[in-house]
């Protein structure tokens, strides 16, 4: 006899259904999650993953000696510990929602799950990779209360950033660029720089970033409409904005077997037994794991700025 394989009361096609939902508004906007060093961890080793580097040796300028071995020299290690956390949410509706709605509500549901995820997953590895120790004020300002209306982001800023990154022997991604993370406002003033290029201008349309923007000085740009602001923060109380200049493997991202791609949980009418005695309640929801850590401040810079307004 045939059987079918069910997911909460749910057939196997409509869990894949309301994945697919909910992966496809999460794509547009996971741009932190992009640039990571990607690091998959098993399952059942704990919640914290070590990321391990070798450091670079300095130049071998005392010439040999004819027949003589040399002392050698030794590695150097620098560990990074990173720790995973669970994120999710859910939404429950009542059987007489789920009868007498116009719309698809769990369809819906998803959707709108679908943006939280996102959201979430985004804010949590930026809030970690913008907290770091490399940081560069607007139009030479000494500190973060300093930065004052008109100290927006130029193209001047920008090469300051690329040299800094460039004399730290950042590598920039495997395209030879560097990757800015930029929000609208911040786009808006790059834009009059007379060097940006905007990315319809591009000889080469087959690799464009998903999000980018254009480029400038050796930085491809992507928007991100969840960059940081510092509100308030700076001179006078106006608002600071956090640019993200990155180098490869900049900060990384750890995956317990897929867990950080965010699950979609389907609870139908008559699931909870006991606990819903009249089956009056549904629930759409989804969680994911994951955890980041910084591992060369290095090859990282933000740059923080005002914004035209």
């Amino acid at each position: 006899m045939a059987t079918t394989q069910t997911y909460g009361l749910l057939t196997a096609e409509q869990k894949t259904f309301y994945d697919r939902v909910l992966i496809d508004r999460l794509l547009p906007t996971l741009v932190y999650q992009t640039y990571g060093q990607k690091r998959p961890a098993p399952k059942k080793e704990g919640d914290t993953v070590n990321f391990r580097k070798f450091n670079a040796l300095t130049a071998a300028t005392t010439p040999l000696t004819e027949g003589v071995t040399p002392a050698g020299n030794s590695l150097s290690i620098t560990s990074v510990n990173g720790t995973v956390s669970q994120y999710g949410d859910y939404i429950v509706f009542s059987d007489k929602v789920d009868t007498t709605a116009i719309d698809p509500i769990i369809t819906e549901t998803v959707q709108v799950l679908g943006d939280q995820a996102a959201l979430t997953i985004d804010t949590v590895i930026r809030d970690i990779v913008t907290a770091g120790t490399s940081v560069q004020y607007a139009n030479g300002r000494a500190s973060r209360v300093t930065v004052a209306a008109g100290d927006i982001l130029t193209g001047t800023e920008i090469k300051k950033a690329v040299r800094t990154l460039r004399k730290n022997n950042a590598k920039p991604m495997q395209d030879g660029f560097f990757v800015g993370i930029i929000d609208p406002d911040t786009e808006y003033d790059l834009m009059s720089d007379s060097a940006w290029i905007n990315v319809s201008q591009y000889q080469d349309k087959t690799n464009i970033y998903k999000g980018e923007v254009g480029q400038l000085f050796g930085v491809r740009f992507v928007r991100n409409t969840n960059s940081k602001i510092f509100t308030g923060a700076g001179a006078a109380g106006v608002d600071i904005h956090a640019t993200m200049i990155i180098g490869q493997n900049a900060y990384g991202v750890i995956d317990i077997e897929g867990s950080s791609k965010p699950q979609t949980i389907i609870k139908a009418n008559g699931s909870s037994g006991v606990a819903d005695p009249l089956d009056q309640r549904s629930s759409a929801g989804w969680k994911a794991m994951l955890g980041t850590a910084r591992l060369q401040e290095l090859a990282m810079c933000r740059i923080e700025h005002y914004c035209s307004l």
